[in-house]
């Protein structure tokens, strides 16, 4: 297999669970359910089918001849005619009543609806893992203060587990798009080649009454509520749209993170997992580059791009439809659902062994924390006598002072002394540094972490802790 292009997306980054959602197999095992369904819903309604027929269709559901298939569709060039016929092989007192009525897109496009509600499924159980392993990490950190940033610009303190519950936040928007997409999805039925049922008008001599129930009895066959009202011969298009925009929207969410990481990572706060034997650089031995991360980031730009695809699909079709949307449709819906795949296991395997370092987050926020205690320390001199003017003069000068002494001498923040040795203040040494307690500067960020996750995240999880506990191992 050396000889030949093979897509990373399958030899790199997706499971495969969701390979094998996207493979022949499944598809073509479900065209089969497909058939069945309709073959019982014909039969239910009164048309000459049997039980027997039936029963034979669903001895041979599972065990396709794939060689006849093959064999066929050189000769026939269609896909569909083929398996209809490979399977009627196998079903010589079915082989009649196969696909009747039907149309190609009964299982192109059904399976197509079918296949991506089981990835949006996976995708959703992945989802919650990685919400879950990331509220932990916020519940142990919440009262860990940290130097905030805006602009990347030291800005007043929060606490670790408070910067988790923004990336949180984002990832339980997406859950509700998900679930949003995942329970209005409807399977397109069987309406004929351009949605007129015209075909199934002739096969019940006109019977309205019964042509009305045909959908609704193939979409409770497969697991749905219902299929889409009208159509041409396709699913409108614009359901696969809505599809990628939530992927795009998970993929966007887990960029933001792989970027905080990244930039956490340089400044030796926080570090993803780095395995004992990992290298990090052929040339320089010492580095542990934010690989994974990086990896999240490259992938979530793919998906966000991807979803492009069918939007122009879709604004493309012409009336009851076209085919140059299948080429593009095989590519952009499964490769998309491969990455998300790829990125939600990088992020599980990402939070699931963050490295946290007090020490180095201690001595960032307290190189910074005097100029941002100004203010307390201002009104303590107030209350020992100053003049809160004269002293907001002073502080402003000194820190001004503090600053030069940081950036142009690359000294310490020496801003406590400096006020110290100013008798407009009247406050010593001691007294200044009992002010440098971190955790007076948070705010309410431990506070806002807590009832977060108790009120938002936790009841989510709750409601779907059997698909919790899952642990991602990602191949490089």
């Amino acid at each position: 297999m050396n000889d030949r292009y093979q897509s990373p997306l399958s030899e790199r980054y997706a499971s495969r669970e969701m390979q094998y959602i996207f493979s022949p197999d499944m598809k073509f095992r479900t065209w089969r359910k497909l058939w069945i369904a309709l073959a019982e819903v014909e039969h239910e309604l009164g048309l000459a089918i049997t039980q027997e027929q039936i029963d034979e269709l669903k001895e041979h559901q599972d065990d396709i001849n794939y060689e006849v298939a093959r064999e066929r569709e050189a000769l026939v060039r269609h896909d569909v005619m083929s398996h209809v016929y490979a399977y009627g092989v196998q079903c010589p007192k079915a082989k009649g009543i196969i696909h009747l009525g039907a149309t190609s897109c009964y299982v192109g496009d059904n399976t197509d609806i079918i296949v991506m509600r089981e990835a949006l499924r996976l995708v959703h159980k992945k989802l919650l893992n990685v919400i879950h392993e990331l509220a932990e990490f916020a519940d142990t950190y919440k009262a860990q203060p940290t130097l905030a940033f805006t602009h990347f610009q030291p800005a007043q303190p929060t606490t670790v587990g408070k910067r988790a519950t923004l990336w949180i936040q984002e990832l339980m928007l997406d859950l509700e798009d998900l679930e949003h997409v995942i329970e209005s999805l409807k399977l397109l039925g069987s309406k004929g080649t351009t949605g007129t049922q015209a075909s199934f008008l002739e096969l019940f001599d006109g019977d309205q009454e019964k042509i009305d129930r045909i959908d609704p009895m193939i979409a409770k066959k497969m697991g749905f509520q219902s299929c889409y009202p009208v159509s041409g011969q396709t699913y409108s298009r614009k359901v696969d749209t809505r599809v990628l925009n939530v992927l795009a929207g998970i993929a966007a969410s887990a960029h933001k993170f792989s970027n905080d990481i990244r930039l956490l990572q340089h400044l030796k706060e926080i570090e993803e997992p780095f395995e004992k034997n990992q290298i990090g650089s052929s040339a320089m031995a010492y580095k542990r580059n934010p690989m994974r991360s990086e990896r999240i980031a490259s992938l979530a730009r793919y998906v966000m791009v991807d979803a492009m695809n069918p939007a122009i699909t879709s604004a493309t079709q012409w009336f009851e439809r076209t085919l140059d949307d299948s080429a593009n449709k095989r590519l952009s819906v499964p490769e998309a659902f491969l990455a998300i795949d790829g990125i939600l296991d990088l992020y599980l395997n990402v939070v699931d062994g963050l490295v946290v370092y007090p020490k180095v987050i201690e001595k960032r926020l307290m190189a910074e924390l005097p100029f941002m205690a100004t203010e307390n320390i201002m009104m303590d001199a107030v209350k020992a006598g100053g003049d809160r003017q004269e002293l907001h003069e002073r502080i402003r000068e000194l820190s001004m002072e503090a600053g030069r002494n940081v950036k142009v001498e690359g000294r310490e923040n020496n801003l406590l002394e400096l006020i110290a040795a100013d008798p407009a203040f009247n406050l010593t040494l001691e007294e200044l540094k009992r002010t440098m307690d971190p955790a007076k500067y948070t705010g309410r960020a431990k506070e806002q972490t807590e009832s977060f996750l108790a009120n938002v995240v936790r009841p989510v999880l709750d409601a779907n802790k059997e698909l919790l506990g899952l642990k991602a191992d990602i191949k490089v």
